[in-house]
């Protein structure tokens, strides 16, 4: 659920918007920017140059029929009881932290769990007319978990539309000084 602070701040998400309240398995968690508009960031998600292979860009679009998101949709999904946000990195970058109410869903595991998403097994494979909406993220533009796992779960009949893709990933979120777990 998404409620305006009373408190005056300067960085605010958008205009008339200061912070979003999401439910998370620990309770309630405010996500807000960063107040000090010094701010800088700075150690592993300050880079900007990485080795591809490996860390190369990501297409926008992984696939065909997945929907690209930003900040804004993002915050939106997280309110939304409807969507399941995915951090479908591995569990040790999950646990360094995190977009507050996102479930971690590994990209090396997300096939063999699609049940946790509204598919049902049907015989060696899936049923997923029933699956939940859900919005996928890992650690940037750079980051190739994501697209892995919206791949591995198209193949396994998940179905394109009611995946959305935040490219920005863990990068962009901190880039913008947004709460983290």
């Amino acid at each position: 659920m998404s409620q305006p602070s009373n408190d005056p701040v300067p960085v605010n998400i958008t205009g008339d918007r200061h912070s979003v309240f999401v439910d998370t398995s620990l309770g309630p968690i405010e996500i807000r920017r960063i107040q000090d508009i010094d701010h800088e960031v700075t150690g592993y998600w300050a880079r900007t140059s990485r080795p591809c292979p490996k860390s190369c860009i990501q297409p926008m679009i992984p696939a065909s029929g997945v929907v690209p998101i930003g900040e804004l949709e993002l915050l939106d999904m997280l309110c939304d009881p409807q969507v399941t946000v995915l951090d479908s990195r591995t569990p040790d970058w999950f646990g360094g932290g995190s977009i507050p109410g996102a479930v971690n869903l590994p990209f090396t595991e997300i096939a063999e769990r699609l049940d946790e998403l509204g598919c049902r097994r049907d015989g060696d494979g899936w049923d997923c007319s029933s699956a939940r909406s859900v919005a996928l993220f890992c650690n940037g533009v750079w980051c190739g978990q994501s697209p892995t796992a919206i791949h591995h779960m198209i193949d396994a009949g998940f179905p394109a539309d009611r995946i959305h893709y935040y490219r920005g990933g863990m990068q962009a979120w901190h880039l913008l000084s947004l709460t983290t777990t």
